[in-house]
């Protein structure tokens, strides 16, 4: 009998484990307090973030876990957090760096989910280059900082 596998089921699968990973962060960065009404979740506010470098069929995807009581998650963690915090997590809503990009295409997808402020977040968008995602996102998406 012979298997095949296409590239989505390989990106559901990559997906749901790193959905899993997060789950296990977010678990084992949780404090080990009694009766918290997130059911040991952290708190504060938290997205899991990922970048996919190329198209639908790429598994170039990195991740990490964003938290902002105390910032960490990745190099520019504060900045990041501060730059949320202004608009309220939306991720829509950050201004954009006034930058000259390259007209080169290469598209990056950048993904978060999580909670701020006590509310769900869910942002999935495909930018052409990592120069435009960077200027329309700030240091949130900052994952190679």
């Amino acid at each position: 009998m012979t298997h095949t596998i296409t590239t989505a089921a390989v990106r559901r699968a990559a997906h749901a484990a790193l959905t899993a990973a997060a789950a296990l962060l977010l678990a084992a960065a949780a404090p080990a307090t009694a009766g918290t009404s997130t059911g040991g979740l952290p708190g504060g506010d938290h997205l899991f973030l990922m970048v996919t470098k190329g198209d639908d069929r790429s598994s170039d995807t990195r991740g990490t876990l964003l938290l902002c009581d105390p910032p960490q998650g990745h190099g520019r963690a504060a900045e990041a957090c501060a730059q949320l915090d202004s608009v309220g997590g939306d991720i829509d809503a950050l201004p954009p760096a006034h930058v000259y990009c390259p007209m080169i295409y290469a598209p990056v997808t950048a993904q978060a989910r999580g909670e701020w402020h006590g509310r769900p977040v869910e942002y999935r968008q495909t930018f052409s280059n990592a120069c435009v995602m960077g200027a329309r996102t700030g240091a949130v998406f900052a994952l190679g900082d």
